[in-house]
């Protein structure tokens, strides 16, 4: 192998063709113009957003679906700080994401000069790690390593470049990824395997629960043959409905906020849980419902890739550091030899088939209650029914988008794409956009309220540039309803700053040139999403929905109802209200 001459942007180009890399995402800048010069020509294709923050949302989705790093990239300083809310959504959801830094020139550092940051400061505690190139001759060699910490670690990582870098006259390699990492990381210690299918083996009341990791290594069949040989319930995690097929027999829906009572109920009877590629996260586990469901005395198996998720937010039985579908492999071998052809359990089945069905039908009562325009639950309902199998969902955070964690069955993988634990705003339609890039031949719809909409309706103008065909589902209820619900709990009513003023969102997206549509009946619901899907081009559906029927308040245990000292606001004191 011979070293080439090349200049530094060339390294960098180069090694972003070797990892596959087919499109960047971000803003165009100066600071990355000689990069961005070589892109046409390199088959890289550009995306230029409107607001940098959509960018790592693009990719955090893009990524999430292919399964391939997502890259993106802005002008130093106030370019790449606009990144900042959405590569710390992409390092709390595991996103495997490069972000190029351009930074100030190695001359000019520390005088405070034009779009001067310390963003290597900025994102080291948001990222899985921070790479700064020290000197144009190590350009290949840092891009290859930011690339190899993505995968390794899981979530994104800062490639910072001083701007001065890009130039250069340089000598170095361009390797193929499989020359500098490696992307298998094994089943897991065979003691702790042996462990575990002796303990799920015996177990009286087993369930399964099944995560993101089982999502990104397409292993739902394999967790539906432990499922089935131990005639093990097997719920999803909390915003991963896409981590079991839900016409299977054994399914029950996902746990967490808005999720299924069926899986919650029958999690909370579980003697052995086995946790499959996942960290069982805080919020994740919490009680919904008044159902504290998540049992202490049961024994937990625990498979992840990441050993410090091991055991993090609850004790195991038994931990397995690996991959998910590896370890699910390994498993299922050793629980056949130890059980044999074991004999369905009939009466598990039934159980599941019943709480399944009467949470169906609980939700379907739900939705069917009149409102003013329309229930948002009965336009979820009427959204789910018509979906096609291969349609990807992405949720934003918020009362109306999380409901619809008790109405959307995924019957594949990589069709659920959501805000996860981080449940920043504005994260579902340029998360959309990103996700139509990755499955072009999937339908891709997002489901926002109007208040997490005005945070991303720029980026129709994106879509509409870019023929992106995704469908914007907006219910339009003029109000933050998640923050309305908590100040109907714990505030007697009293609103403040939930209200907000809202166009007609159909009429906006006519003028940025995309498709609109307005719906205010359930019975329209159901054909605007067909009619958007044939049309294929990028559309914003706006749902008049009312804003006085909201699902319960995110967090009951992070608020308290106003105790008042001073006699100035005596009369906000819960214990005057009805005085």
């Amino acid at each position: 192998m011979q070293k080439q001459k090349m200049t530094a942007s060339e390294a960098i180009c180069e090694t972003l063709v070797a990892e596959g890399i087919d499109h960047v995402t971000g803003i165009v800048g100066s600071a990355f113009m000689d990069l961005l010069d070589l892109f046409p020509t390199a088959g890289i294709r550009f995306i230029p957003v409107r607001h940098e923050q959509s960018a790592a949302h693009m990719e955090d989705a893009y990524s999430r679906i292919s399964g391939k790093a997502g890259v993106c990239i802005g002008q130093n300083g106030p370019g790449i700080t606009n990144m900042v809310t959405s590569v710390a959504a992409a390092n709390m959801g595991h996103t495997p994401m490069v972000v190029i830094c351009p930074s100030a020139g190695t001359k000019t550092v520390g005088w405070d000069g034009f779009q001067e940051c310390d963003t290597v400061g900025v994102f080291k505690p948001i990222t899985k790690g921070t790479v700064r190139i020290p000197h144009p001759s190590r350009a290949a060699d840092c891009t290859r390593t930011a690339f190899r910490m993505a995968y390794a670690l899981r979530g994104p990582v800062l490639l910072d470049v001083p701007r001065d870098y890009f130039y250069g006259e340089v000598e170095d390699y361009i390797l193929e990824p499989h020359q500098y990492r490696v992307d298998d990381r094994g089943c897991g210690s065979p003691e702790s395997l042996d462990k575990a299918a002796e303990l799920f083996s015996k177990a009286e009341r087993p369930v399964i629960i099944s995560g993101r990791g089982v999502v990104d290594t397409d292993c739902q069949n394999i967790v539906a043959e432990i499922a089935e040989l131990m005639t093990a319930p097997v719920a999803c995690t909390y915003l991963h409905n896409d981590a079991f097929p839900a016409d299977h027999p054994l399914w029950m829906g996902p746990i967490g906020y808005m999720g299924s009572k069926a899986a919650m109920n029958t999690v909370a009877e579980a003697d052995v849980i086995l946790a499959i590629g996942t960290r069982l996260s805080v919020f994740g586990t919490t009680p919904q419902y008044d159902i504290d469901y998540f049992p202490e005395t049961a024994k937990i198996i625990q498979i992840d890739i990441n050993p410090l998720n091991i055991a993090r937010t609850h004790p195991v039985e038994v931990g397995i550091i690996g991959d998910a579908k590896a370890a699910s492999i390994e498993l299922l071998a050793r629980l056949k030899a130890l059980v044999g052809d074991k004999a369905p359990v009939q009466e598990r089945l039934d159980m599941v088939k019943e709480r399944v069905a009467a949470f169906d039908k609980e939700i379907e009562d739900l939705a069917m209650e009149p409102g003013t325009p329309m229930n948002p639950r009965r336009v979820l309902y009427e959204i789910a029914k018509v979906l096609p199998k291969n349609a990807i969902v992405c949720t934003d955070i918020g009362n109306v988008a999380s409901t619809e964690n008790s109405y959307l069955k995924c019957y594949e993988g990589k069709k659920h794409i959501a805000a996860l634990t981080f449940g920043n705003t504005g994260f579902s339609y340029p998360a959309g956009l990103g996700a139509k890039l990755a499955a072009p031949d999937c339908p891709v719809i997002n489901i926002v309220g109007d208040g997490a909409w005005g945070m991303s309706l720029h980026e129709v103008s994106t879509a509409v540039q870019e023929n992106i065909p995704t469908i914007s589902c907006v219910f339009h209820n003029t109000a933050w309803c998640a923050e309305k619900r908590n100040q109907i709990d714990f505030y007697n009513n009293r609103f403040v700053g939930c209200d907000i003023e809202a166009p007609d969102f159909a009429e906006v997206a006519k003028s940025m040139g995309a498709h609109g549509v307005r719906v205010s009946t359930p019975e329209e619901v159901g054909p605007a999403i067909l009619d958007a899907i044939a049309l294929n081009k990028p559309t914003v559906i706006q749902f008049d929905v009312d804003g006085t029927q909201l699902a319960p308040p995110f967090r009951k245990d992070a608020l308290n109802l106003p105790v008042r000292h001073l006699e100035k606001y005596a009369h906000l004191d819960y214990r005057n209200w009805d005085k």
